[in-house]
């Protein structure tokens, strides 16, 4: 007999510090224009390219970004640094990315009404860990007292989409009857603060998403109707740093070990691909795509969202149908769409449907077809 899994609670952890696009913008353009006076003889020779100066328009055009929240704020904004600057912490100590990912686990844990000592797994599903092993799932694991298995996913942006659909197979095979999905995104640390073309995209946070067996979950919860992975090999969206390519005094300032992009690309290629992907599960499901009562949609880029969206209900799409986080928190990967669900599903009444879905580097598309249960 198959178990019908769901979702009981979402948590999230902001961080208290935000930055404006007025602030990034006024410490891109100290660099830039400190970098154009160093480099003018270059510059005027040809052999190097002027930095052109960014604007807060310019970023919210863009992206839709106004504002993005951080770990580490001061040193981001200092010209001098622009990344982030933390003190290594020994290895008794727990790190920075299991502390913030506790934090959003025991907010859905306390939404939920459930004790740590219940849960049977941990699945930390992020698009960058904070070390290679031990698994940062088995430190959170750990830290919340969780007797049971863990262990570290990595699909990008779709990783906490990817991440519910391993937990609820886990859920219907009776291999566990409640699972813990945990996003800890700090994207600021992949993140070229110093490309005009993408140094506003991110931000930093965790969310949580607690999956479990239909018949313990408290209500309201959300009865996952069905779920659909795909991937598509692209290098449209690389970062290249990783344990195998420690960087060299020739390749320590290589832009491509951190965030880049064909952002013209991804558009162009991502947008049909995962329209046509919730159109076909829907299908598949028996559902009505235009009658879905909201989209959660990945908070990468405002225009993406609205294509998309159109596409899926016929019509462009309400804020009401499609909210969106990306304006206040910018891009935080896979955690994006579960910040839109989390702050924006409460006033959804019994019986209404929704999508939560993902999409970015690999290609990679998640999508979550949920129905309210009161």
């Amino acid at each position: 007999m198959s178990i019908t899994p769901v979702i009981s609670a979402t948590g999230l952890f902001t961080p208290p510090d935000s930055i404006s696009n007025e602030e990034l913008v006024e410490s891109f353009n100290a660099y830039a224009s400190a970098f154009n006076a160093e480099n003018a003889a270059e510059i005027a020779a040809g052999g190097v390219t002027e930095l052109m100066p960014s604007s807060a328009e310019f970023i919210e055009k863009a992206s839709g970004i106004k504002a993005r929240h951080v770990l580490g704020k001061a040193p981001i904004l200092d010209p001098a640094i622009m990344t982030p600057r933390w003190p290594e912490r020994p290895n008794g100590e727990i790190s920075v990315m299991a502390e913030i990912g506790v934090a959003a686990a025991r907010d859905a844990l306390a939404r939920a009404g459930r004790d740590a000592g219940e849960v049977d797994a941990v699945l930390c599903a992020a698009s960058n860990m904070q070390r290679a092993y031990p698994a940062m799932a088995i430190e959170i694991q750990q830290a919340l007292g969780i007797d049971g298995f863990a262990f570290d996913m990595n699909v990008a942006c779709s990783s906490a989409t990817f991440g519910i659909q391993t937990a609820a197979d886990f859920v219907r095979s009776g291999n566990a009857r409640s699972v813990l999905v945990v996003n800890p995104e700090i994207c600021s640390g992949h993140l070229n603060w110093r490309d005009r073309d993408s140094h506003f995209i991110f931000g930093d946070v965790a969310t949580a998403v607690l999956v479990e067996a239909k018949d313990i979950a408290p209500k309201p919860h959300w009865e996952i109707l069905g779920t659909r992975l795909k991937t598509v090999f692209s290098n449209n969206i690389r970062n290249n740093f990783g344990f195998l390519n420690r960087a060299t005094p020739e390749t320590a300032g290589a832009a491509d070990k951190l965030f880049v992009q064909e952002g013209r690309k991804v558009f162009k290629e991502v947008v049909p691909m995962v329209a046509a992907m919730i159109v076909e599960e829907a299908g598949r499901l028996g559902i009505d795509p235009a009658a879905l009562r909201r989209m959660w949609l990945h908070q990468a880029n405002a225009g993406m969202n609205r294509l998309i969206s159109q596409r899926v209900l016929g019509h462009e799409a309400s804020e009401d149908e499609s909210p969106t986080v990306l304006d206040t928190y910018g891009n935080t990967s896979s955690a994006g769409s579960i910040i839109a669900f989390h702050k924006h599903s409460d006033d959804l009444g019994a019986g209404e449907s929704g999508l939560i879905c993902s999409f970015g580097a690999g290609y990679s598309v998640g999508a979550v077809f949920v129905r309210k249960v009161a």
